[in-house]
């Protein structure tokens, strides 16, 4: 099983990224989310110089947010700096997206972005939609070097839906899904098997499962500060989501729409009228959004039970958290990736010690 870290990038991110290396970690995930955080791609150029054998990934670019030709020269670029070290995280949008109040874009729309992202990369002239025309372009001068066409660059497609998990069969791309627990995770593993043998595909899919949480210290509670610091953003984040699907309608863009346990229907209704008193009421947006996947704001922090926490986030002892993580890696998990929360970089250390008996690192590793 590979083992990865994931940021809400910043213009730090390189620091960690460069210790998760000297761990073990075999992958380095950077979010695109404009308005919340520095540009993904300067992000990893950074982490790219300071690097020599861990990935580098998108997770995820979205196609609203940036054309086509411009993220392959992104991506071309990032891989002359470490080349066959990159990934093309892409998906329809959440945080990227819901910041700027829009919705998930169609999955037709996310399709033809991946085959004109990847036709460039092959090198070849294209036909892209700028502007409501076709227009041919191609990369102009590959021959000067100053951009790596060679490496491959694996795409991996953030799927939640039965459609987005056809498309990423289709494509043969692999699976980024977002879970705080094993039971949607394996849940969503099974479904995402059947699409990929539906499409008739004979090779191995690559899952990778992300989460937020806290290695915790004997005796410590879940919903203690410093685990509300380093898991609670996933549990709140879902909340955001909840929340505002309730108010937008179930296509908002996020997960599927489920009836929500009895442990967190009162806390949604709560934070429903909190939302409700959101300024300005016609972008309430702005306030859910801030801090997203970053950090627990004041207004939120009491719905972070020990149960939520418990139930939406990976936060348990090492042992109970090896244990899931070991079901996830049985059940055919190929990488289970964990968020590093800036302010909590040490948490690193936590999670390496925690995974090291499952197989992380190596040689030198830990040093």
């Amino acid at each position: 099983m590979d083992f990865g870290i994931a940021f809400a990038s910043s213009t730090e991110s390189w620091r960690v990224a460069e210790r998760a290396e000297a761990l073990g970690f075999t992958h380095a995930w950077f979010y695109d989310t404009q308005l919340l955080n520095p540009d993904v791609f300067v992000c990893m150029a950074l982490a790219a110089r300071a690097t020599s054998r861990i990935r580098l990934g998108t997770g995820v670019l979205i196609p609203s947010n940036r054309i086509s030709p411009v993220t392959a020269n992104g991506l071309a670029t990032l891989n002359k700096l470490a080349p066959g070290r990159i990934d093309f995280g892409v998906g329809t949008g959440f945080t990227g997206r819901r910041t700027m109040g829009q919705k998930a874009i169609k999955l037709a729309d996310l399709e033809r972005y991946v085959a004109e992202v990847q036709g460039l990369l092959r090198g070849e002239t294209i036909e892209v939609l700028l502007e409501g025309e076709m227009k041919k372009v191609r990369f102009l001068v590959p021959e000067l070097g100053l951009i790596d066409l060679e490496h491959d660059i694996p795409v991996h497609l953030s799927a939640f839906g039965p459609k987005g998990r056809a498309l990423g069969a289709r494509l043969g791309a692999g699976w980024a899904f977002f879970s705080g627990s094993t039971g949607p995770a394996l849940s969503a593993l099974r479904d995402m098997r059947a699409s990929w043998g539906a499409a008739g595909r004979d090779d191995s899919l690559y899952a990778n499962m992300f989460t937020l949480g806290c290695v915790l210290k004997d005796g410590e509670p879940a919903d203690s500060p410093r685990a509300i610091a380093q898991g609670g953003p996933l549990a709140a984040t879902f909340m955001h989501d909840m929340v505002e699907q309730r108010a937008w309608g179930a296509d908002a863009g996020g997960p599927p729409l489920l009836d929500p346990p009895p442990f967190l229907a009162e806390a949604l209704d709560a934070y429903d009228k909190i939302y409700a008193a959101y300024e300005p009421a016609d972008a309430r947006w702005l306030a859910l959004h801030t801090g997203h996947l970053m950090y627990v704001r004041d207004d939120e922090r009491r719905f972070l039970t020990e149960p939520v926490m418990k139930a939406m986030t990976f936060t348990g002892t090492a042992d109970d958290l090896r244990g899931r993580v070991e079901t996830l890696r049985d059940a055919g998990y190929a990488q289970f990736t964990i968020q590093i929360v800036e302010g909590h970089e040490h948490a690193l250390e936590d999670w390496a010690d925690m995974l090291r008996p499952l197989g992380l690192g190596g040689p030198g590793a830990g040093a």
